[in-house]
């Protein structure tokens, strides 16, 4: 019994979305098309980081390098725009990872890191 593959559809965008999510212990990049569908996602686990060392910029530096790399490279990819949710140091090594990479356009940078809706807490009531 033959058995047939599929062949794989090769996937061409000359614009995407850059999704990056930075947490306490890790680093997540999504890349998607300009219609929000997912093409390619990287953690830093991908990488072979392990523990603590998948939380340092240079995680995240390499991660982001590759990925953008690889979407350049395979699909043609031009011209990004970025979205940045939460905060850290995690977030520097990124940016330079997608400058260090080079002839790609940066379109416009977005922060959605979402905030408290009634601001900050107030004062804690002392108890003695």
């Amino acid at each position: 019994m033959a058995v047939s593959k599929k062949k794989k559809k090769s996937i061409k965008i000359s614009s995407g979305i850059v999704h990056i999510l930075t947490t306490s212990n890790n680093t997540h990049i999504t890349l998607t098309d300009p219609q929000g569908n997912r093409i390619l996602w990287w953690g830093t686990g991908t990488l072979w980081f392990k523990g603590a060392k998948k939380s340092t910029p240079y995680a995240a530096e390499q991660l982001t390098k590759g990925i953008i790399q690889n979407a350049k490279d395979n699909m043609g990819l031009k011209e990004i725009w970025i979205i940045a949710k939460w905060l850290g140091l995690w977030r520097d090594g990124a940016f330079k990872g997608i400058n260090d990479v080079g002839w790609i356009d940066i379109m416009w940078i977005k922060e959605a890191t979402p905030i408290q809706f009634w601001g900050c807490k107030r004062k804690r009531v002392k108890r003695n």
